[in-house]
């Protein structure tokens, strides 16, 4: 079994040059993306959550994760909006704090989330809140995050790359190629 951080350092070269952008922020990325494959082997749900700009790339990740070409283990993943459909109403620490009590409700305390978008955004609130979210932030420094920015011309192409060597980490993970901690 290998190390997480030598596996992704090797999909990142395999990947040639279009991942190099990668490499040089790869330490960063492996410390979030290993804790969120471990919880996702723990066997949490992913409270999936993007600002309103990504949200053609929620509807990709919803689609693509658990496709059944993936051969393995289907992934539990909702969306935020379709756990709260009035979401985008929420405001102020209390309604937050309803929102959470629900899913620790509905998920008995084995959920993170998975956060997309800029981090000025209201929607990042509730995952901010929380040690264990994954969050891809754009244009703000947060602690135990992997930072963006929202102007890099490729960002959506960037978005993409990410999402397919978190798909192949979560299956080397669940295949047993590659150890988490």
């Amino acid at each position: 079994m290998q190390d997480f951080e030598k596996w992704t350092l090797d999909a990142i070269r395999s990947d040639g040059a279009s991942l190099s952008w990668l490499e040089e922020c790869r330490f960063e990325w492996t410390t979030v993306a290993e804790f969120a494959v471990s919880q996702i082997m723990e066997g949490k749900t992913i409270v999936l959550i993007t600002d309103r700009e990504r949200k053609w790339f929620e509807q990709y990740v919803l689609s693509v994760l658990n496709k059944s070409s993936n051969d393995r283990p289907i992934i539990p993943i909702v969306s935020i909006d379709s756990v709260y459909t009035h979401y985008d109403e929420v405001s102020g620490a209390k309604m937050i704090d309803m929102i959470d009590d629900m899913l620790s409700i509905s998920y008995k305390e084995d959920y993170f989330f998975w956060y997309i978008g800029k981090g000025e955004d209201k929607r990042v609130d509730i995952a901010k809140r929380k040690d264990n979210s994954f969050l891809w932030i754009f244009d703000e420094d947060f602690q135990n995050s992997f930072v963006m920015r929202s102007y890099d011309s490729l960002l959506d192409i960037k978005l993409l790359q990410l999402f397919n060597l978190f798909n192949l980490s979560l299956s080397a993970a669940l295949f047993g190629e590659v150890e988490v901690e």
